[in-house]
């Protein structure tokens, strides 16, 4: 599977091109692959779908496209390459490789072409870059301002790798080459003066002088009459070495610190400076050398480490590093939790690097989180400032006066500072160089935001490794052989080290020494959780012991916090569910979750949507076993306490699921919903956590609170009918009937009979279905008996039963009035209007959607009032009114539509399809084709 960017938006497969549809699908898959691995806010989607004001109903059609290149995606067995589009609250975001993206691997050759030492491999690399290109970035797509502005920052790093491989062709000597090249681009931007003056020299040294002065008078004169300027410094420079008959360097770079930076040859310090302006004047005279420092080393300082060994993948940071590194002044941030390979990114990347820095490179470990404790800042510049050439009896003793030495040895100085394993920014202040030609590598398990915020540090996030780079660590230890002979087993290894390079090289190590061993045994082995973490320490080096060294400079609510994490069943939690664990109120959770993500112990994925990875989780499990029964009732409960207030606000006026349990822990907070939306948003986006708490709750045998969490989802379910809920109902229903409780036995039957019901499965749901009334009598739920009974009521005339199933859908309604639930008597009226048309009595179906539209909106959320108002419109054309049914329907269609409620859209729109065919309705007909297509 490829992804594809650089030219028209598109996804191959090896079926073929994905059929991708219309330009606001493309347009949304753009804005996902550029922001990939990253949720992408609905927002973001809109201003990338519209360059005008999004319409009303923006957020539909943004739902509707996402389901469908979801559904797309399945369909081209895209989990296969580890491919999914997830929704995360209010965003959706597009987990994939890298490496499938076109975009991605161009920048990937970039990066290495920029690093090879031979010219004619770097051509080879650039030219590979360059054949990514199909046309225009993000063809195909919508013309949205984000939109717009990626495809304006593709374009032009194509148009600079262009002019890259034309000066890569000059440092061979072929200058034809590169002249061709140039031309075609040039013409194409004729305003770009970087494109005219590679193109003027390189049409120069290829002996074509005379083009080359009619394409530098040609430029000369298009600036002049669209721009009203003159050439700048750029092409007026090569016009003027023209003009001197100089040949010049092979490929004269902009500046010194972008020919450093490309590879590109330029003039040496202290030689001579191009002239700065005037096409016709001669060059300046040479500037003088600059006089070195008094106290310079007679050689380049070098302090680093050897070069890791079995060094894989970070091909995207090591690139980051690079660009962060071309910039004033830079400070580069590497981040990461311990374990992931900070220290190493840093180490390989400098030792690629040796020619930008070209007066050395120093290396200071700071301890920040050992055992050891720190070193002091003034031993750390005393280690410097020898390494710089300074005696030792002339180093101050002050880390105020070294330091401020330090600053000056480094002013005129091109120089890498690594400095690993920093606590605290204030550290790495006191160590920063002087100098603007300077680099500082800082790794750091901690964000560092301080140094973002005082020097401008560009931070380097790193991650766990992709499955395929880890199999190739593991590789590069055990060899290609051992690991080829079991690649499915490497590839679980590879997964249950959770991608941290620390657990891959223990792991490694203990199946180096171990010859005899599968890898499929030890797979075996890091599957059981329980001694998991055991088996990932080796010798003095290990993943406990890594964690440890993070956590004991946690503050104590934070270690708190952290141990009872451990116990959570779910996938990720917010400040809420951090409070009811520990017990305390959100801000005080909030504090402490911002210190774990601080020091990379949790990762905050979205906006208030935090996750542990899975081997901090089981040493945070460790940290107060004792704790995890309590932990578990208490997440449970904030679950129940949640999904509550959510339902309550999907359904208001709903009538009250159940009682809560007697044992019930009360939450100190709980999240508010503003609106049914923002309900529903949260049920459908913890709809997998809920799962995995109930199941929790059944295997600690707290069946009370199982059911509990998963009857709580009805507005959901309701919503999503056929969406595989059966499997999640049937284990409520095994909860319910463990506890002999035949209310909750006879609530989560109705739910599931309805969704056999919806599923096709009505025989199933017959026999479900006809226990539930007799259980609701039992417990005395009278509006459960009327739920049941409306349920049995669509099954019976589904089998043909229709007098019996009207008889009981009115016994429903009678039930509901009784005991004055507004709700449930418009639900009973629903289906009893619906059964009424089905059985030729259009008459009573209006009058009973009438009666029920008629309790008020505030009983109708959007899906039923859409369902009432398509059964008026159907009754009304089975008597004959053809116009108020028409309108009727169109209401129930533009309605649901409105509300994201495809099923009841695509209903009404069906029979407006039927009634609209024939030829006085041809306009209305083929209307309503359009909007069957997008709601379907």
């Amino acid at each position: 599977m490829e992804f594809r960017l650089l030219g028209a938006v598109s996804v191959d497969t090896h079926r073929g091109p994905l059929p991708l549809g219309p330009a606001k699908r493309r347009s949304l898959l753009a804005a996902l692959l550029l922001s990939v691995n990253t949720p992408v806010p609905v927002a973001r989607l809109t201003e990338s779908l519209w360059d005008d004001v999004p319409p009303p109903h923006a957020r539909s059609v943004i739902q509707g496209h996402v389901s469908r290149l979801r559904a797309l995606l399945v369909d081209a067995e895209a989990a296969v390459y580890g491919v999914e589009l997830l929704t995360l609250g209010d965003a959706y975001v597009l987990r994939a490789s890298e490496t499938l993206l076109d975009s991605q691997r161009f920048e990937e050759l970039l990066m290495l072409a920029r690093q090879q030492r031979s010219a004619t491999d770097s051509v080879l690399m650039l030219k590979d870059a360059l054949a990514l290109w199909q046309g225009p970035a993000l063809s195909g797509a919508l013309a949205g301002p984000p939109l717009q502005a990626a495809a304006h920052t593709l374009e032009e790093s194509r148009l600079a790798t262009v002019e890259e491989l034309a000066r890569a062709y000059g440092n061979l000597g072929e200058h034809h080459r590169a002249a061709t090249l140039l031309r075609a681009e040039a013409a194409a931007q004729p305003l770009r003066e970087s494109l005219s003056a590679a193109l003027v020299l390189a049409l120069y040294r290829a002996g074509r002088q005379s083009e080359a002065l009619d394409w530098f008078h040609r430029t000369r004169r298009l600036l002049a009459d669209e721009l009203g300027i003159d050439p700048g410094r750029e092409l007026a420079d090569a016009y003027a070495l023209i003009l001197r008959g100089d040949p010049g360097p092979a490929a004269p770079p902009a500046s010194r610190r972008e020919a450093e930076a490309t590879g590109a040859a330029g003039a040496a310090p202290g030689g001579p400076v191009p002239p700065r302006s005037g096409a016709t004047l001669p060059a300046s005279p040479p500037a003088p050398a600059p006089v070195p420092h008094p106290s310079a080393a007679p050689h380049p300082t070098d302090l680093l480490p050897r070069a890791p060994r079995g060094f894989q993948g970070r091909t995207a940071e090591l690139a980051a590093l690079t660009r962060a590194a071309a910039g004033e002044a830079p400070v580069c941030l590497v981040t990461g939790p311990a374990g992931v390979g900070k220290t190493s990114l840093a180490v390989q990347w400098a030792h690629h690097n040796p020619a930008a820095f070209p007066d050395g490179r120093l290396f200071a470990d700071l301890r920040g989180f050992s055992e050891t404790g720190e070193p002091a800042p003034v031993d750390v510049l005393r280690e410097f400032l020898l390494a710089l050439g300074v005696a030792p009896r002339r180093v101050p003793e002050s880390a105020t006066a070294a330091a401020a030495l330090f600053r000056s040895l480094t002013e005129r100085r091109r120089l890498l500072v690594i400095l690993d394993n920093a606590r605290d920014s204030a550290t790495v202040r006191a160590l920063l160089p002087g100098g603007t030609d300077c680099v500082t590598v800082v790794t750091s398990r901690h964000r560092l935001e301080g140094l973002i915020a005082s020097d401008a540090a560009r931070p380097v996030p790193l991650d766990t490794l992709e499955p395929r780079d880890g199999t190739a660590l593991l590789a590069g230890v055990l060899g290609e052989e051992r690991v080829r002979a079991e690649p499915v087993a490497a590839h679980r290894l590879a997964e249950l080290c959770g991608g941290l390079p620390l657990a891959l090289r223990v792991t490694a190590a203990r199946l180096a020494g171990r010859p005899q061993r599968t890898l499929a045994g030890m797979a075996e082995e890091l599957a059981d959780e329980r001694g998991r973490l055991a088996r990932l320490d080796v010798d003095d080096i290990g993943v406990s012991a890594a964690l440890r060294l993070t956590a004991q400079h946690l503050p104590p609510e934070a270690v708190h916090l952290l141990a009872r994490l451990g116990h959570h069943p779910g996938g990720h939690f917010d400040p809420y569910t951090c409070a009811a664990l520990a017990g305390t109120g959100p801000s005080a959770a909030s504090a402490a979750l911002e210190r774990l993500g601080s020091a990379h112990l949790a990762t905050e994925t979205a906006p208030g949507h935090w996750v542990l990875h899975d081997l901090v989780r089981l040493y945070a499990r460790d940290l107060d076993p004792a704790a995890g029964p309590e932990a578990l009732i208490r997440v449970l409960d904030h679950c129940i306490a949640t999904a509550l207030a959510a339902s309550e606000a999907a359904e208001p006026g709903g009538e009250p699921c159940f009682v809560l349990p007697e044992d019930y822990h009360r939450p100190s907070a709980v999240r508010d919903f503003a609106d049914r939306a923002a309900a529903m948003r949260w049920l459908a986006a913890e709809r997998d956590d809920l799962a995995r708490a109930a199941v929790a709750a059944r295997e600690a045998g707290l069946h009370d609170r199982a059911w509990r969490i998963i009857l709580l989802q009805w507005p959901q379910v309701v919503w999503r009918v056929r969406d595989s809920w059966a499997p999640l109902l049937e284990l409520a229903l095994d909860s319910a009937r463990a506890q002999r409780d035949p209310y909750a036995e006879s609530r989560v039957l109705n739910l599931l009979g309805w969704v056999l019901v919806e599923e096709g499965r009505t025989a199933e749901a017959a026999d479900l279905l006809e226990r539930s009334p007799g259980l609701a009598r039992q417990a005395g739920d009278r509006l459960g008996e009327a739920t049941a009974l409306i349920n049995l009521a669509v099954v019976l005339a589904g089998r043909g039963g229709a007098d019996t199933a009207l008889e009981s859908c009115e016994r429903a309604v009678v039930l509901a009035r009784e005991e004055g639930d507004l709700h449930t008597e418009t639900l009973a009226l629903q289906h009893l209007a619906r059964l009424q048309l089905g059985a030729d009595r259009p008459a009573a179906a209006l009058a009973t959607a009438r009666a029920a539209l008629d309790l008020g909106p505030e009983q109708q959320e959007a899906a039923r009032r859409s369902l009432l108002l398509a059964v008026a419109g159907e009754a009304r054309l089975a008597l004959g009114e053809e116009d108020g049914g028409i309108l009727l329907l169109d209401r129930a269609a533009e309605e649901a539509e409105r509300a994201g409620y495809d099923e009841g859209a695509v209903r009404a729109l069906e029979v407006l399809l039927r009634v609209s065919a024939r030829a006085d309705h041809r306009i209305r007909h083929e209307l309503a084709l359009r909007r069957l297509a997008d709601a379907g």
